[in-house]
């Protein structure tokens, strides 16, 4: 069951990636392109997690699930939130964070066996600095989010209480990991529906 939520997940992460991708190419509007870049990574991360839950975890399987979920997909919605706000100085910083996110995904050294279930990153890597980067931006990049969303709720309020959940319910996947990949599978997939309920219930994709 956990192997078809993940998949599911997957398929949708990047359908709704490919609606607002579809939507920066006709308006070239950047928080589109970054919110995009962070559906495509969402999509990514459950598609490792689905390679997980079919097959058993391995490092190649980790490394992909903790960089585009554990490091860029919360940070990214958060730029995508910030730019629709009008702070477009953020793109330097963003790619920057892009490009550490990359190295230290693929660079630190992991530790520790793999099963079946999601590995626990405090299991496999070292505090610092994978596992601070990943507090610090996650932290950022949700409260850009809520706060966005919560300034322009009387705009779009179906819409911002949609992405607001969805981030709710994947920050509180995440928290869960370590229970099983079953567990996770659902709060991700949950999750997924929302934001795409969030990111399609206005013609503009606003929030």
């Amino acid at each position: 069951m956990e192997v078809i939520l993940a998949f599911g997940a997957a398929l949708l992460s990047l359908r709704l990636a490919s609606l607002v991708a579809g939507r920066w190419r006709a308006s070239r509007r950047p928080e589109l392109a970054a919110w995009a870049c962070a559906l495509l990574a969402y999509a990514v991360a459950s598609a490792a997690l689905t390679w997980g839950a079919a097959y058993g975890w391995d490092a190649p399987a980790f490394r992909a699930y903790y960089l585009f979920g554990g490091l860029l997909t919360a940070p990214l919605l958060g730029v995508g939130s910030l730019l629709l706000y009008g702070w477009k100085r953020i793109i330097g910083p963003a790619l920057i964070y892009v490009g550490l996110a990359v190295g230290i995904a693929i660079s630190v050294p992991l530790h520790g066996a793999f099963g079946d279930s999601i590995p626990a990153a405090q299991d496999h890597l070292q505090f610092f600095p994978a596992r601070l980067v990943a507090i610090v931006a996650n932290s950022a990049g949700t409260l850009a989010v809520v706060a966005v969303a919560i300034v322009t709720i009387r705009r779009r309020p179906l819409g911002n209480g949609l992405i607001l959940g969805g981030v709710s319910v994947a920050a509180l996947g995440t928290a869960l990991s370590g229970l099983g990949a079953a567990k996770t599978a659902i709060f991700v997939a949950i999750a997924a529906l929302l934001l795409y309920g969030g990111f399609t219930v206005s013609p503009r994709g606003q929030h």
